[in-house]
């Protein structure tokens, strides 16, 4: 092995192109198979000999090459005593495919004569040269994405199958050219952020090159930013020991290094070294809402704040935070100051409203999880806890000029994790309180407007010509806002709409309501009298929507979700609701999605307190729930045909959406995820809590999904409680199930033993056949992971006996695949084929494609067993893609680590490890630790396989701690493990 990984290899580049390349002109290929084509026909190029001619004279750079020369290429110092006129046939063959004009024959020899872009080869050149100028400039991004297309032109071994020593040295030559532009793809990859995503490829990649040290290098780096410092470190011990073994030598000095910058932590190890010049960030985001055509005032403010973001360029970290009142303009002004700003901050904006304001304000964690994306960082690598998501964050945003704006903040609390920690950022917050815990920030206090201000404000929205006649009404009309800006915004536009009416008018209403308007000093107060003004000049139908609407949780609601709540057509709902968008009582969120402002929403429940009977309110309520409830059982009924679930739930007296396709249907349930799982959380009568638990049983799918599994297993938890205090023994078997699938989901199986086991207990004092079904069901699949085969057996064994008593088919091809992996589990490989195979039958008979993919999944892990590597592989990745398809990220990791398990009983360890370190990183932050645990356990063997035995060592020690802590039965196997082996 060359110690600095072997020298950089040229690659001779041909002459450049005289003409372009036309449809149809020749064009050749030698990074992969040697071919021909015309247009997009492909050619005959001949027997392996001829194509050895072929390849000698494509890579003379277009110069000719001698008859002596090309029988040295394919004979060497051997040729046969009719080595020239061989040559001449192979030659006169050639000419014949590719014509006269390509083929020529000079000084005794031949050449080929083609445009530049006529072969792979140099493509691959030009673009490599391009990647390095984009390198050299700092633009890794495009230097990265040149490279990928440089490797992206390979197709297999270069020269493949051609003949003779010149395609034997130029075969190694372009494979080490392959190798070196990989590292430096690899390189890049980590300068951008993207180490958890590198770790499975440098991990087979070390594998297949043990010996060559910059991959090592990069493999140590890549684990050290995804937090794995302790096998970054085992990855080192391993190549010294390597090294010693094969070459008697130590790693070379660079190696050395980094190992010891890794001992002390080096913060430094997460930047990019020895740049010319900081590259761009990945993304620029640009999250600024839109501001307001008619911003009016506020100049002392703007100039105030616009100083101290512009600061941010020098040598701090600039902070401000704006504090007022519910509808005093506090995004207005921030969104209208960092607009102006922009220019100070030119890698971009993160916004977010923080929701401080209402019951639930926003999770820090998820705004940084949202930021992290928004500033191009994968998903897998993004960290689960808060203080790491936070660190990395900071780490993200060094050496950028970036501006972030915190709005609607709760408290200093939720926004300290979500502020830059390096010059050059700046964070604008705005909130409801004063932030003055928040260290070293410049505070602010926004005030309603002055008469002057509030008067031009109003002025732009109804317009010069209505106001100027009435300049004293317009004034007292501004006076009964209070100054609140969005109390003018609301009251003009009323006017502006309404083009019969004056402003005299107008004042004269507002006049009326003086009663409640002389509160308008008293804090909060001052935003319901505000909105009073707006809602008391709604039509009747108008203030109707906004009352019934406003009691709905959620983020927003959709056309379809308010059309059922008000009970009525969706036309006739969307000419309700866009009025009130028009009166900004209501904000569009996208095509035919609504949202409430928070304190509006709090206002309009008041008004539905006042204005509506209980029983009115209920019924609002109720029908939402029965269209989200008929709506999700229809998407569950398309997922699952023939599934009973249709026969048993709660009846409905709303009807819902229908789809067309199981991919439409995904697309509502993941879109109407949040604001689905809120009706249920908000359910609070005796008489609806049955409804709400059966559109969580609908819904599962959120929970395997990961993106709403928490949100998922918290309103589990809400309806099992409220069943419980209903005693409705009924309501709570169905929500412990639902309890115990989240909870299988997030690998807490004593918590889902033991819902399930009350779960059966319920369902056989009130024979209910749901619940009677699938605890039993449920609890055989914690029997398999805790090891307890027989009563896991006896459990799946009553739970098929059950569901072919209700006749639900897909339920029992469910508990036959489960019974295949007891059975695998208990040696007795035949039988779990044939469960398997059977619970396949019934699937692909009633059209799963989903759960099919669950059957496929226990049929790969039967197949495996039984040594059918092959097969298993097929129905592994068969399962796989429609996991992939379905957007189960749960089923997506286990069929990717089931994967490679199969690679690792085939003989397959670099395969193995591949697969493993893909399945951590798409399991991050789902699947709970036990099954982390299992991954890092097949981890540890392939890498004890591929000859990184101090990797294996950590993976198994993490593994163990993991076992340790849940008393898994696991333990003594990997102890097993770590034994360390004794020389012979």
């Amino acid at each position: 092995m060359d110690r600095a990984s072997g020298p950089r290899v040229r690659v001779p580049e041909q002459r450049a192109p005289e003409k372009p390349v036309t449809a149809d002109a020749l064009r050749f290929t030698v990074l992969g198979p040697v071919r021909a084509w015309r247009g997009s026909e492909l050619l005959s190029s001949g027997s392996p000999q001829q194509r050895a001619l072929l390849t000698a004279l494509l890579l003379r750079e277009g110069r000719t090459a001698t008859a002596g020369e090309l029988i040295d290429a394919f004979w060497g110092e051997d040729p046969p005593s009719q080595a020239l006129a061989t040559i001449r046939t192979y030659a006169s063959r050639l000419r014949k495919i590719l014509g006269q004009d390509t083929l020529v024959s000079e000084s005794g020899g031949y050449a080929i004569r083609i445009d530049r872009g006529a072969l792979d080869l140099t493509l691959a050149q030009d673009l490599a040269a391009e990647a390095e100028k984009a390198r050299a400039a700092g633009d890794r991004c495009q230097a990265r994405t040149l490279i990928n297309k440089v490797l992206g032109l390979w197709d297999g071994e270069a020269l493949a199958s051609v003949p003779g020593p010149y395609a034997d040295n130029q075969r190694t030559r372009l494979e080490e050219w392959r190798l070196q532009l990989t590292e430096t793809r690899l390189d890049l990859d980590l300068e951008v952020g993207c180490h958890a995503e590198a770790v499975s490829e440098l991990t087979a990649l070390t594998a297949a090159h043990p010996l060559r040290e910059r991959l090592r290098e990069l493999l140590m780096v890549a684990l050290y930013r995804s937090g794995r410092q302790a096998e970054a470190l085992a990855v080192y011990a391993d190549t010294r020991r390597l090294l010693a073994e094969e070459l008697g030598v130590d790693p070379r000095p660079e190696l050395a290094q980094l190992q010891q910058r890794i001992l002390r932590a080096d913060e430094e190890l997460a930047r990019p070294a020895d740049e010319p010049a900081p590259a761009p960030a990945p993304l620029r985001p640009a999250q600024l809402p839109a501001t307001v055509p008619d911003f009016t005032g506020r100049s002392a403010f703007v100039a105030e704040l616009g100083s101290r973001l512009a600061t941010a360029e020098g040598s701090v970290m600039a902070v401000s935070a704006v504090a007022g009142i519910g509808g005093v303009g506090k995004t207005t002004l921030a969104v209208h100051v960092a607009h102006q700003a922009r220019r100070h901050f030119p890698d971009g904006q993160l916004y977010v409203d923080l929701q401080g304001a209402g019951a639930r304000a926003a999770e820090p964690e998820t705004v940084l999880g949202s930021f992290l994306r928004a500033l191009g960082t994968a998903d897998s690598a993004i960290p689960d806890t808060l203080d790491e998501r936070a660190a990395l964050y900071r780490s993200t945003l060094d050496g950028r000029r970036i501006l972030i704006l915190l709005d609607n903040a709760h408290d200093a609390a939720q926004i300290r994790p979500l502020l830059p920690g390096t010059p050059g950022c700046a964070a604008l917050v705005t909130s409801r309180v004063r932030m003055v815990d928040l260290a070293g920030a410049h505070l602010v206090d926004l005030d309603v407007m002055s008469p002057e201000e509030a008067l031009q404000l109003f002025t732009r929205i109804v317009g010069e010509e209505r106001v100027g006649s009435e300049r004293e009404a317009a004034l007292d009309v501004v006076a009964a806002c209070g100054f609140l800006p969005l109390a003018i915004r609301i009251a003009a536009s009323r006017l502006a709409a309404r083009r019969t009416w004056t402003v005299s008018v107008l004042a004269a209403k507002l006049a009326d309501e003086r009663r409640r308007l002389d509160e308008l000093q008293a804090g909060d107060l001052a935003v319901k009298a505000t909105f009073e003004l707006g809602y008391g000049q709604l039509e009747p139908a108008q203030a109707r929507a906004f009352r019934l609407l406003g009691l709905a949780d959620g983020p927003d609601i959709s056309l379809a979700a308010a059309a059922a709540l008000l009970n009525l057509d969706p036309h006739a709902a969307e000419d309700l609701l866009e009025a009130l968008v028009d009166t900004s009582l209501v904000e569009s969120a996208a095509p035919g999605r609504y949202r409430y402002h928070d304190l509006v929403r709090l206002y309009a429940r008041a008004c539905a307190e006042r204005d509506e009977r209980a029983v009115e309110r209920e019924s609002a309520l109720s029908r939402l729930l029965d269209f989200y409830l008929a709506t999700a059982a229809g998407v569950y009924a398309l997922e699952r045909p023939g599934d009973r679930l249709a026969d048993h739930r709660e009846p409905t007296q709303y009807s819902g959406l229908a789809f067309a396709d199981r991919h439409s249907a995904q697309d509502w349930l993941y879109t109407e995820a949040n604001s689905l799982l809120a009706c249920v959380r908000q359910t609070s009568g005796a008489g609806a809590v049955r409804r709400a638990v059966d559109l969580l049983w609908a819904t599962k799918d959120l929970a395997e999904s990961g993106a709403n599994s928490k949100q998922y297993e918290a309103a589990a938890i809400t309806m099992r409680d409220l069943a419980r205090s209903s005693d409705d023994a009924r309501a709570e078997g169905r929500a412990l199930i639902t309890l115990t699938n989240a909870r299988l989901v997030a690998g807490r199986f004593d918590q889902a033993e033991r819902d399930a086991q009350r779960a059966m207990r319920l369902a056989r004092a009130v024979d209910d056949p749901l619940p009677s079904c699938w605890a039993p069901n449920d609890l055989g699949i914690i029997a398999l992971y805790q090891n307890r085969h027989a009563e896991g057996e006896a459990y799946l064994e009553q739970a098929i006996a059950n569901f072919r008593a209700d006749g639900n088919r897909p339920g029992e091809a469910s508990a036959l695949c489960n019974l295949s992996r007891i059975h695998l589990a208990m040696g007795n490989t035949t039988s779990a084929v044939a469960l398997a195979q059977h619970g396949i039958d019934i699937y692909d008979e009633l059209g799963h494609a989903l759960r099919g993919a669950n059957g496929r999944y226990a049929l790969g892990l039967a197949l495996t067993q039984s040594g059918r590597f092959a097969d298993a592989t097929e129905q592994l990745h068969e399962a796989l893609a429609v996991f992939r398809d379905s957007r189960q990220r749960l089923w997506e990791g286990m069929a990717t680590f089931r994967l490679a398990e199969v690679d690792l009983a085939a003989g397959l360890p670099a395969q193995a490890a591949t697969k493993s370190e893909q399945a951590l990183a798409i399991l991050r932050g789902i699947g709970g630790e036990w099954r982390r645990g299992n991954v890092l356990t097949v981890l540890g063997r392939a890498l004890s396989e591929i000859g990184q035995p101090g990797r294996a060592q950590v993976c198994w020690r993490e593994a163990l701690d993991i076992y340790e802590t849940l008393g898994s039965a696991e333990i003594e196997t990997v102890r097993k493990l770590l034994v360390p082996t004794l020389p012979a």
